[in-house]
């Protein structure tokens, strides 16, 4: 009995935050697969469809930072398409369909092949401002990294003319030198796609190795990173440094690297703590479907749970989480923030804020391209519909638990058993 209420009082809160008029709207309630698939193509379409024909440029609705710096803004549309790409990736690699669903992802499949296309395509209106300015180093790493989590669907198929532009705009970013901070990464995923993609002789075997070595001094422990020599408490571990040091490992890897370090074992421990650092997003999902607003760049929103969202798409959730209570706790966020507020301008395209409209919440360097770093909860959707993720029952999720009187498992402290040490 105690289940059941259980169960009942997620189904009531999720509901509890659909807006009256959507309802009406629906002819059926949406599975939460569904729903999933509804905002994926809300977010997505406006993006893919005008950048597929060379018209993002020309049409998207942008918002800057009140305090936006003197760079080039012409950033923004090299941030909407990376980010968004790097979250839906995943979703567009299943095979096609005939459902509702697969005739969504084919038509954005085709559409990202033709922007993927447009964005290293001198000729294109919609070429991006490769180089242009330090940020083109951070969204570059995105595009790479979507390409990772779709190497076989939205690499290989691209033409040999376009294939050899990226590796040429990647190699030209060596020119960029990163901050001491998070940045290190976004080198280190260019550079060992490079290794994977156009080979060993190829890439630059320095900026990976110093890479790991920092991010490795830079662990705190409890699956959190300082961004740099400094501690700071925000979601940049959420933002990049898991998702993004686990890449750059499987990509050597996938490589067949040989160097100093054992990359599987460094890969095997970054897992680990990346399975420790789900565990403590998903506690901090209260029953509602709130979490902490803290930190820098909170505009990016669900981005903030990217590694639980990742953990869940590699089929690797610590025992601690089941696919139910996970799919639960990020469906009742995504309704959350969704549903009841104006997250997207008229043209389409998201809008700066955290649950809404919120242009105070922008950090000097936010655009509304920027924005869409929240597209990387949406990995698990790369989990075809039959997947026990998505056909579990829903379970609560261990605020849900612990703020009904239920028993729920404590917390604990993890350290790392997995040793490592230079080859030679």
């Amino acid at each position: 009995m105690k289940r059941i209420l259980l169960l009942l009082f997620t189904f009531c809160a999720v509901l509890a935050f659909t807006p009256a008029n959507a309802k009406k709207k629906q002819t059926k309630q949406l599975t939460e697969r569904e729903y999933w698939c509804q905002e994926a193509w809300k977010m997505a379409q406006p993006v893919l469809e005008n950048m597929a024909k060379g018209e993002l440029q020309k049409n998207m609705k942008t918002e800057f930072s009140p305090s936006f710096d003197n760079r080039n803004r012409k950033v923004v549309y090299m941030e909407t398409f990376g980010r968004l790409m790097a979250g839906i990736a995943p979703w567009l690699s299943l095979p096609d369909d005939d459902t509702a669903e697969g005739q969504q992802r084919r038509q954005l499949r085709e559409w990202a092949l033709a922007s993927y296309k447009n964005s290293v395509d001198p000729d294109s209106p919609d070429y991006l401002c490769w180089g242009s300015a330090g940020q083109n180093l951070v969204d570059a790493a995105y595009i790479a990294e979507s390409f990772v989590r779709g190497y076989d669907a939205l690499w290989v198929p691209l033409d040999q003319v376009t294939k050899d532009r990226y590796i040429a705009e990647f190699k030209k970013l060596r020119s960029i030198e990163p901050p001491y901070t998070n940045w290190f990464l976004f080198s280190s995923v260019i550079e060992s796609f490079i290794a994977k993609a156009a080979g060993l002789k190829e890439y630059d075997d320095f900026r990976v190795m110093m890479t790991i070595r920092k991010v490795e001094e830079w662990y705190v422990g409890d699956g959190w990173y300082a961004d740099g020599p400094h501690f700071a408490f925000d979601y940049y571990s959420s933002y990049v440094f898991h998702s993004m040091f686990l890449e750059t490992l499987q990509n050597m890897i996938d490589a067949k690297a040989s160097t100093r370090l054992e990359y599987k074992k460094y890969y095997d421990r970054a897992l680990k703590r990346a399975q420790k650092y789900s565990i403590i997003l998903e506690r901090f999902i209260s029953p509602e479907g709130t979490f902490p607003v803290v930190g820098r760049s909170i505009p990016y929103r669900l981005a903030a749970l990217q590694p639980m969202a990742l953990m869940a798409w590699y089929q690797k959730l610590p025992k601690e989480l089941s696919n139910g209570q996970v799919r639960a706790a990020l469906t009742q966020v995504m309704h959350r923030m969704y549903d009841q507020q104006n997250n997207y301008n008229d043209g389409g395209f998201l809008t700066i804020g955290f649950c809404g409209h919120q242009p105070e919440t922008a950090d000097w360097y936010t655009n509304n391209g920027s924005l869409y770093l929240t597209s990387l909860s949406l990995m698990p959707l790369g989990l075809p519909a039959d997947h026990d993720f998505w056909t579990c029952p829903a379970e609560p999720w261990t605020q849900v638990k612990a703020w009904n009187g239920q028993p729920f498992p404590k917390d604990h402290r993890w350290a790392d058993d997995i040793q490592t040490k230079d080859r030679y």
